[in-house]
């Protein structure tokens, strides 16, 4: 789901109300990936799956918008 998300939104594709609540509760999640080590480039150790996630879906800006919308949906 993460790559296909990640094509929609590269192709700014319409996204369901699901779409966007399923954004918001994964940003949510798995916020706790920025705050590790692997995190960054050319570390000892390459960024988690989660982290990379993060980033093909916007990342913190991604995030931001995920969450603005969400609360329109409550």
């Amino acid at each position: 789901m993460g790559v296909k998300r990640a094509e929609q939104l590269a192709a700014r594709k319409s996204l369901s109300a699901e779409d966007v609540k399923s954004m918001h509760s994964y940003f949510a999640r798995h916020e706790v990936d920025k705050k590790g080590k692997s995190h960054e480039w050319g570390s000892d150790s390459d960024p988690s799956a989660g982290y990379i996630a993060w980033l093909l879906w916007g990342g913190d800006e991604g995030k931001d918008w995920a969450d603005g919308k969400a609360d329109t949906l409550d």
